[in-house]
């Protein structure tokens, strides 16, 4: 099981071991019966017609399993299919066996058929752990009837050392840009991606790929990761928290835990099978556990960050299941829903440019300075998308926009849209120089002379951004959005 120990588990009642390759609670539903698959378009339905707007599919892409001919998966006494090779834990994985099985798109499409069929204003979207950018073009095409969008895992695993997220290693640049150009070019022509690098089963990014130096750079990284990844095509997906940037939850005890993942795995691989340190497995658990991105909402300072009520009589002995992140008292939604300059209003302006500009919602992504490590640079790019140019000249030549304001935003008419961007984030705690390719392209609009107007989007001000473009460096974390036409 992914969540340590056997993926087999014996049931009295029956006299017999059922599958699970999660928790014993999550057992592996057979899909391969028209009578289970038709039980689950029936609970789907009774959620549709009670007015719900579609569902999230929990590893959706690993309903489908290799099986032999007498329907027996890997492991079953008598399988003619060979076990993987078991690991430095004892067990063998069932990932191969169980994901983009051969009957994945039969089901879905069955699914949507049954479900579906004939609806309007709803969401489909998969957990998809085996897809590959290719399989999700496929898979998210709307021409194949099966899924709106899958959520894809090569992007949150490019710093796990030897196939594990337990051996983390830092952040290689180029890892990430690599998955996620992959991505974003399997749907450059069909098929549509989901942009996300938090969730429920991930460490908060922030502390992750940013800095907690200081709160100043902890603010600017905030910015810097939502700026690279809501600049890229596709939908987008904020995870509570993320907003306001919140932190990973820093525990030093195994006692403080609460996922069943984190409390097996340390069982398994430090007490059982001694591949790992204790020192080592608390590391881990305290860079990449999922009760990282677990605590309480921190919406004010008071107790228990909001949570939940702290001076209620009859709760007097209530506390919140898990603990609340002892930094809600600085990091919470009260602070910041004012402040010009929270996280919290550059995550605003990220999601209204996604409404006002065209070629932040559509436009093509092409990736410049590919093995740069420090700085993350692409560009979007969209043709004339406003019928109206008159008209467009007109809105443009009204508009007034202060975008001198820390954090800065430009445009707010989609008249006055741009067509060509340059988007460039300095992902290091230290100034660097523009890389070659972007500096070669800003030297293409350099001779017209670039203004605030230019200026989209900023983690500094616009004046900030102008000063770096003329001097041909980025400060710690600056994320600039550039017009290139």
């Amino acid at each position: 099981s992914y969540f340590g120990g056997s993926a087999w588990t014996y049931d009295p009642k029956r006299g017999e071991y059922y599958f699970h390759q999660y928790s014993p609670k999550q057992p592996d539903l057979n899909w391969e019966n028209p009578a289970v698959r038709a039980a689950v378009y029936k609970m789907m339905n009774w959620w549709m017609d009670r007015g719900i707007d579609g569902f999230r599919m929990d590893v959706i892409t690993q309903i489908s399993k290799r099986i032999d001919s007498e329907g027996r998966l890997s492991g079953e006494y008598g399988s003619q299919i060979e076990d993987a090779p078991a690991g430095d834990d004892g067990y063998s994985s069932p990932y191969f066996f169980c994901s983009d099985g051969p009957r994945l798109d039969e089901f879905l499409r069955e699914m949507r058929e049954a479900v579906f069929k004939g609806r309007e204003g709803f969401l489909t979207v998969g957990e998809a752990p085996g897809i590959s950018a290719h399989r999700n073009t496929y898979i998210t095409n709307p021409a194949n009837g099966e899924l709106d969008m899958l959520f894809l895992f090569d992007q949150v695993n490019v710093d796990c050392a030897n196939g594990t997220k337990w051996n983390p290693i830092p952040l290689k640049l180029t890892a990430l840009k690599r998955a996620m150009a992959d991505q974003q070019q399997a749907v450059s022509e069909a098929g549509w991606a989901s942009l996300f690098f938090n969730n429920h089963d991930q460490p908060r990014a922030l502390s992750r790929w940013g800095s907690e130096a200081s709160d100043e750079m902890r603010v600017l990284s905030a910015k810097a990761i939502a700026m690279l990844l809501h600049m890229h095509r596709g939908t987008p997906y904020v995870y509570q928290g993320e907003e306001i940037g919140m932190t990973n939850a820093h525990f030093t005890r195994l006692e403080q835990y609460r996922d069943l993942e984190a409390l097996n795995m340390f069982k398994q691989r430090v007490e059982e099978s001694h591949i790992q340190s204790a020192e080592s497995m608390m590391d881990a658990l305290a860079k990449r556990g999922r009760d990282n991105s677990r605590t309480p909402m921190q919406w004010n300072a008071s107790k228990y960050a909001g949570f939940m009520p702290f001076n209620v009589p009859s709760q007097n002995n209530a506390q919140p299941w898990i603990s609340v992140n002892p930094n809600y008292v600085d990091i919470n939604a009260a602070e910041q829903m004012e402040d010009s300059d929270s996280v919290y209003s550059f995550y605003k302006r990220l999601i209204e440019l996604r409404h006002l500009q065209p070629v932040v919602s559509a436009g093509s992504w092409n990736l410049v300075d590919a093995d740069d490590e420090c700085v993350y640079a692409f560009i979007r790019q969209v043709e004339q998308t406003c019928e109206n140019a008159k008209a467009c000249e007109a809105d443009e030549a009204g508009l007034e926009n202060d975008v001198n304001s820390s954090s800065a935003v430009a445009g707010d008419l989609p008249c006055a849209s741009v067509k060509k961007l340059l988007v460039m984030i300095n992902m290091t705690d230290s100034s660097v120089a523009i890389p070659a390719q972007s500096a070669e392209l800003l030297r293409n609009i350099a001779s017209s002379g670039v203004s605030h107007d230019d200026v989209m989007i900023s983690t500094y001000s616009a004046d900030h951004a102008l000063k770096s473009l003329k001097n041909g460096t980025l400060a710690p974390w600056e994320g600039i959005a550039v017009s290139l036409q």
